[in-house]
């Protein structure tokens, strides 16, 4: 397969700051509706994407120790599988068409909310590119940084009217395995439409 060039992210307003901050929730409960490939250019463009000075997250020496893993079950216009996000090119690029999502709930301790998402996000770090500048400081640098990526998607999720959660919860070298990466992941973040039956009650 080919890699994919994603659509320019768009600027229009959907919504404030003010609004998406007080809206922004953890979601569990997703529908069965394909994400747009619109919305997956706008969220990994948040995330980690080119700004007008350099990156849209700010990063302790420029080091940026961060790279974005997408296990894409279902967006349209974009084939099931496994892919690198290229923040420079703003593309995915692509690993393997093996839908991965089974395996990284398992891997998840079962959470299966990780499975059913149309997408899962995984943040993972490679921490020597910041302490080879700050020493072991730098470790906590690199923490600070997932907590601004991740921010960055809660907030665009939301602003698309879309719902995600940061998960903490995996063994970290099961899930390199399935992976097939040296990076040490930090979150897996499942995204997709709102379960509204769900959240009502």
């Amino acid at each position: 397969m080919k890699n994919i060039k994603l659509p320019a992210p768009h600027f229009e307003d959907h919504m404030n700051i003010e609004e998406a901050l007080y809206g922004r929730r953890s979601i569990r409960k997703f529908l069965e509706i394909p994400i747009e490939i619109n919305e997956i250019s706008k969220i990994l463009w948040a995330a980690m994407g080119k700004s007008q000075f350099r990156r849209t997250v700010p990063s302790a020496g420029a080091r940026y120790p961060l790279e974005l893993y997408v296990l894409i079950g279902n967006v349209k216009g974009i084939n099931t599988g496994f892919y690198y996000y290229d923040w420079l090119e703003h593309s995915l690029e692509f690993i393997d068409k093996e839908d991965l999502r089974e395996k990284l709930c398992h891997a998840s301790l079962n959470q299966d909310f990780i499975l059913k998402a149309p997408i899962d996000i995984i943040i993972a770090a490679d921490f020597e590119r910041t302490i080879t500048r700050y020493g072991e400081r730098g470790t906590r640098y690199v923490y600070m940084e997932a907590g601004h990526v991740g921010q960055n998607i809660y907030l665009v999720c939301e602003a698309l009217n879309l719902g995600t959660v940061a998960v903490g919860a995996f063994r970290d070298e099961e899930v390199k395995e399935v992976l097939n990466i040296v990076l040490d992941p930090l979150y897996i973040m499942p995204i997709g439409h709102k379960d509204l039956n769900i959240l009502n009650k």
